[in-house]
């Protein structure tokens, strides 16, 4: 393995979350592998996967460079040990966000064959189709935990819970949530439904009982707020990409969230015609909801 170094390497500004899919942009660090080229450049459009919680795939897309287009195979979180000018990838960081002497980057995966040199412009352009499944996608899913929440606040709850979500129902998804993944217009949640679930007050048992008649009411309250056509809107504490980011919506009626999220989302709810989730018993413990969007 050869590496390129650079004393220039700063955190990458990400502009995903502004709607921006193609930027002009400078290299400021290569590494050359056997099979692959890792660039990073000083902005992206490109979302990478995250190296904590991997639910949104990376964005697909090209490199352009002298006219030519050259796929970006993968997209990664880094982070940049300034003392030391060594990247480190995705599972591989040693370190949080925010540590001192570290810059935390988009690691652009190229297939060998590219010859580039620090400081070369190159074009990043996202496949703009692809981002918008995953957006409508990765959207949808938070719609349909804050339904998920308030259909079973009604009924399946036998005591208070020290946990609420921001619509103030006892936050189901947060104490279950095991998993999550997001994929094209679709997102899959994994629930445990263990002791500790029932020990915090879920009547679970009644729960998978009604588990049709469940999956009904959350798909009423998503028809309800998918007619309100709401605007989503990504606050940004910076550009940077460890900068907080939260997912705002406003469904009106007394009902308006805040949550952080990392991840790239539609601009309105009129962006769907409809929102549906189906709820199926994995085992004895295990609940899966698929979340569907058109």
């Amino acid at each position: 393995m050869s590496e390129v170094l650079s004393p220039q390497v700063q955190p990458t500004e990400v502009l995903f979350t502004q709607g921006i899919t193609q930027s002009l942009t400078q290299v400021l660090w290569l590494e050359q592998t056997d099979c692959s080229l890792y660039v990073v450049t000083e902005q992206t459009p490109f979302h990478p996967v995250s190296h904590i919680w991997a639910d949104h795939p990376a964005d697909k897309g090209v490199l352009v460079y002298e006219g030519n287009k050259y796929t970006v195979i993968d997209c990664v979180t880094g982070a940049f040990d300034i003392e030391n000018n060594k990247l480190f990838k995705g599972s591989d960081i040693p370190v949080k966000r925010g540590e001192a002497g570290w810059h935390f980057v988009v690691v652009h995966e190229i297939a060998s064959g590219l010859l580039l040199n620090v400081n070369d412009t190159v074009e990043l352009v996202v496949d703009t189709d692809y981002q918008a499944s995953l957006s409508r996608g990765h959207s949808a899913g938070h719609l349909s935990s804050y339904a998920l929440n308030k259909v079973l606040e009604q009924t399946y709850w036998r005591k208070d819970a020290s946990r609420k979500d921001v619509l103030n129902n006892r936050d189901f998804h947060s104490y279950a949530q095991v998993l999550s993944l997001v994929s094209e217009n679709q997102s899959t949640d994994s629930y445990r439904l263990g002791k500790t679930l029932k020990k915090r007050g879920l009547n679970v048992a009644e729960m998978l009982a009604d588990l049709a008649t469940i999956e009904a009411k959350v798909n009423d309250v998503l028809a309800t707020w998918i007619t309100t056509q709401a605007p989503v809107v990504m606050k940004r504490e910076g550009d940077l990409l460890t900068d907080s980011r939260f997912w705002c919506c406003d469904l009106g009626i007394g009902e308006s969230i805040t949550m952080p999220c990392g991840g790239s989302h539609i601009q309105s709810l009129a962006e769907y015609n409809e929102v549906k989730i189906t709820l199926t018993l994995k085992s004895d413990q295990d609940l899966e909801m698929i979340t569907t969007a058109s």
